[in-house]
């Protein structure tokens, strides 16, 4: 669990309560103490490098898997390592507000970003050729409602997502800083 001085700093920059985000750092330090094989991260690292290649290379719009959606970059520093990362995932829209939906493909975790995120919300975004600053929440329940709605309107497989794992899919909103 985070030290108590940890947990303050993780609350205040995220706007969770100390217990609440002590307690999800906590989980996640559980969820990931039997972490891949050394094999399995190497693949989805390589993955993931390509696709930010191709995302680079195509002015945000690579193939593959990530055909005909949205996708952005999302810059993050990580819970625990304070290490940049940079991942590709799925965004629709909100009015001006980018919405990424933590589903990890219906997984009974969520992605390591989600958990970056709740540590360290202010990001940088690559959107097609553009990039920049961006303050990431998590909306309250009835707006998370809402918004998972509606994505699932938009990408079924959000949906498909929820349908195999007993956690409540997070959704994140980022919002542009001026």
């Amino acid at each position: 669990m985070l030290s108590g001085s940890e947990a303050s700093e993780a609350a205040t920059r995220s706007g969770w309560s100390t217990r609440d985000a002590s307690l999800l750092f906590a989980l996640y330090l559980k969820e990931n103490e039997d972490m891949s094989s050394d094999e399995d991260l190497s693949r989805h690292h390589e993955w993931n490098r390509q696709i930010i290649e191709e995302f680079r290379a195509t002015g945000g719009k690579p193939g593959g898997y990530f055909a005909g959606v949205h996708v952005l970059l999302l810059h993050t520093r990580g819970a625990r390592s304070n290490e940049p990362h940079i991942t590709p995932v799925v965004y629709l829209k909100d009015g001006d507000t980018f919405v990424i939906i933590a589903s990890k493909h219906g997984a009974h975790t969520n992605p390591d970003w989600y958990y970056n995120l709740l540590a360290h919300p202010d990001v940088t975004l690559e959107v097609g050729t553009e990039q920049f600053k961006a303050h990431a929440t998590v909306p309250e329940r009835s707006e998370r409602d809402r918004i998972f709605a509606d994505a699932v309107k938009q990408l079924p497989r959000f949906g498909e997502d929820q349908q195999n794992t007993a956690r409540i899919i997070p959704v994140v909103l980022l919002e542009r800083v001026h």
